[in-house]
């Protein structure tokens, strides 16, 4: 596919062209120069926070798949390679306590902070043991209770959880506790571009979700652009279930049902005052795509009220909309759309990130 440019100004950009999402070709470049050169989510703190526990997970389930661990190592957390440096072999298959870290295949060990201990019959090995012998030791960083990771530091993500804390900061979030029963995976048949093009604005809002146009104020909706971020702000059309703003807190005096983040490229973590709700969204194939809805609660006496109320029957209404969509871009006479200045700032902000990632346009 040649290179695709959108215009800086949102006045007069088109958005990707559905060659875009049908492209097998470009959603393999998606993964090479988007998603291995950004930030995932790693679950919580909780799956490691008593000393000596460990934590297998995937980086990028279905797109990268890259074997990671997270480890407690007397309270200082770690994320590791989970590949042992000797042969390749998976190090920990399942959540696990251990004060080290010993392949099942040889008997390489390791520390739980990635160091490497030991290896039998290898005393005859000239220049070992080297730097390439220890684990790779992958970034980590944290808001509340969520972890964060990356294949490597291309991405400077501190701003974002910066302007994060900024609007939420002032919640318990170290209190927000996982609720499982409430967790769901949704299987789309989209790109999972396309799934977050839809996210990311609120214009559909009226015509496609009535039990939510019902609560906020679609007047003063409004979209907040971040480098490698955005927010949706979600104001109250009644004046109920909304935040307790503290005074010094830059939206005192607003009636907040919802802060609806975004990270670059697949994350969504929705605020409301029972909690969050976090999306993950994952690409499967160019028409599929996962999307993991995990809960966090801290206050369940707020649960099912408000902006944060019916999320599966949001869910399924996105859903119909955007494999709509999808449909829609194997059509021979669409090619491409334009953006409501007003209403699509976060999709065009989106359209401009993938296609400089891609193209450096």
């Amino acid at each position: 596919m040649k290179p695709i440019v959108i215009h800086p100004d949102i006045a007069q950009a088109e958005t990707l062209p559905s060659s875009f999402y049908r492209s097998q070709e470009v959603f393999d470049l998606l993964i090479e120069q988007v998603f291995a050169k950004t930030w995932q989510f790693a679950g919580d703190s909780s799956r490691v926070s008593l000393p000596q526990q460990v934590y297998p997970f995937p980086f990028l389930e279905f797109g990268l798949e890259e074997p990671m661990l997270l480890t407690n190592s007397d309270g200082q957390l770690s994320c590791i390679s989970n590949v042992c440096t000797h042969r390749g072999n998976i190090l920990c298959h399942a959540p696990s306590k251990s004060r080290q870290i010993t392949c099942a295949y040889h008997g390489r060990r390791f520390s739980l902070q990635g160091e490497f201990q030991h290896m039998p019959q290898f005393k005859e090995a000239k220049d070992f043991p080297r730097k390439a012998d220890d684990l790779t030791r992958f970034p980590l960083l944290q808001l509340g209770p969520w972890l964060f990771t990356a294949l490597s530091e291309e991405m400077d993500f501190q701003p974002v959880l910066d302007a994060m804390n900024r609007k939420v900061g002032f919640l318990p979030l170290e209190q927000f506790r996982e609720d499982k029963s409430r967790n769901k995976d949704y299987l789309v048949n989209t790109h999972w571009a396309l799934y977050c093009d839809n996210y990311l604005e609120g214009f559909h809002i009226p015509f496609v979700h009535d039990s939510l146009n019902a609560v906020l104020d679609y007047g003063k909706y409004e979209t907040i652009l971040y480098p490698n971020a955005s927010l949706q702000v979600g104001h109250s059309s009644g004046g109920e279930h909304v935040f307790d703003l503290p005074a010094d807190h830059e939206d005192y005096g607003k009636q907040i049902s919802a802060y609806y983040f975004w990270l670059f490229p697949n994350m969504m973590f929705n605020f409301y005052p029972w909690g969050c709700s976090i999306n993950i969204v994952k690409p499967i194939a160019p028409n599929r795509t996962k999307v993991s809805f995990l809960t966090y609660v801290y206050d369940e006496s707020k649960l099912d009220t408000g902006a944060g109320s019916a999320l599966d029957k949001v869910e399924r209404e996105d859903e119909f909309v955007v494999e709509g969509v999808f449909k829609g871009m194997q059509s021979r006479v669409y090619q491409s759309g334009r953006f409501s200045p007003q209403m699509e700032k976060g999709v065009h902000h989106f359209h401009r990130m993938l296609a400089e990632r891609l193209w450096g346009k």
